[in-house]
Parts: structure tokens; C-alpha cells; sequence
């Protein structure tokens, strides 16, 4: 690998928690906005997924750190859930929009 990929490596968790902030802040902006509760649910759903990938990128970075000695296997637990909460609130916008 070449130095480059390995600083990008190394600094991928730091801006992607940056990131997360401002999609968190437009997150508690969607949720201000007045509409049904039925309409809100696929999001909420979501935003518990996003919930997880903050504590997944948190733990990354710790372990970057040499602050938690937590295998890096755990990972694709994390990924698992991530990816059957965005499942299961996709299933539930089309549920939503048949109606």
C-alpha cells in the first residue's frame, strides 16, 4: 500500500464522525417537522441504524487508540444490524406507500 492509503485509512473514522454530526443535526431537523407518526417510523428506523454506525466508528476509533482491546470481528456485528434495519425500514416505506 502506498502512504496515502494508509493516512487515508487512518483518518477515515475521525471524518467520518464529522459527517455523522451534520447527518444527526438534519436528522433532529426532520423530526421537528410536523407529519404523521406512520410516515416517521422508516426514519426513526434509520436513524437507529445511524445510531449504531456512530457507536461502530467509536469503537474503531478507540481501538485505533489502543483505548479498548475489542477484536475487530465485532465489526461486521455492527454492519449486520445496520444492514437489517435499513432492510426492514425499506419494507416498511413500500408498506407505507401502498397504502
Amino acid at each position: 500500500m502506498t502512504e496515502l492509503t494508509l493516512a487515508l485509512g487512518i483518518v477515515a473514522p475521525y471524518y467520518n464522525l464529522v459527517l455523522v454530526i451534520i447527518v444527526v443535526w438534519l436528522f433532529v431537523k426532520l423530526f421537528k417537522t410536523p407529519a404523521t407518526a406512520r410516515t416517521f417510523l422508516p426514519w426513526k428506523v434509520i436513524f437507529a441504524a445511524l445510531c449504531i454506525f456512530i457507536v461502530e466508528e467509536l469503537l474503531t476509533v478507540l481501538r485505533a487508540q489502543q483505548l479498548v482491546l475489542i477484536p475487530a470481528h465485532i465489526n461486521g456485528f455492527f454492519e449486520l444490524a445496520i444492514i437489517t434495519l435499513f432492510i426492514y425500514a425499506l419494507l416498511k416505506q413500500k408498506e407505507i406507500a401502498r397504502v
